[in-house]
């Protein structure tokens, strides 16, 4: 079984802003988050799911929405209430990649249990209340590949770099920085 997170940074590392993204690149969402996670379960919390437009969950995914309410029932989701209960969801499927989608809450709950996080760099700055670890400062990642840079139509650039957890046993240097 594999954890990984997808997530979208600024250039400070934020996420979000008063419960929102900081961007919406649509070439990101199509061409990055959509491919990567097609097929494969998304985990994520309930004030995510309310941000989805309509409140729709995400198709061609099976969506895992992680609510304290025990009470809290979405059709066609699999609602789990704590992260031990997630976790051991995702032990009974050995072979499968489960991503975490976010929100901040969640991407900390669940980092210290992923082996890959996949970050969308947005080469700007935005007003922010929200962030992400900077796993470019964190010994215990080293960023594996970066994808060639893109302009979005919105005028944004960014490049998406995976990042990999080292193993117990190596030691890692700092991240590369391409």
């Amino acid at each position: 079984m594999s954890i990984r997170a997808i997530v979208a940074v600024d250039e400070n590392w934020a996420i979000g802003f008063q419960g929102n993204l900081l961007a919406s690149l649509p070439e990101d969402q199509k061409l990055n988050f959509k491919v990567k996670t097609m097929g494969h379960p998304v985990i994520y919390g309930r004030k995510t799911l309310e941000t989805f437009p309509k409140g729709k969950l995400l198709p061609g995914r099976e969506n895992i929405i992680l609510s304290r309410n025990t009470d809290y029932l979405v059709e066609e989701a699999t609602v789990l209430h704590s992260v031990d209960e997630v976790l051991e969801y995702t032990r009974k499927r050995p072979e499968e990649i489960f991503f975490i989608i976010g929100g901040a809450q969640i991407y900390e709950q669940f980092l210290p249990y992923c082996d890959t996080c996949i970050v969308t760099k947005i080469h700007q700055a935005f007003e922010a209340d929200v962030f992400f670890p900077n796993l470019d400062r964190d010994p215990e990642w080293i960023c594996t590949a970066k994808e060639e840079e893109v302009l979005s139509v919105k005028g944004l650039s960014f490049e998406i770099w995976t990042y990999s957890r080292c193993e117990p046993s190596e030691t890692c240097c700092e991240s590369a920085q391409f």
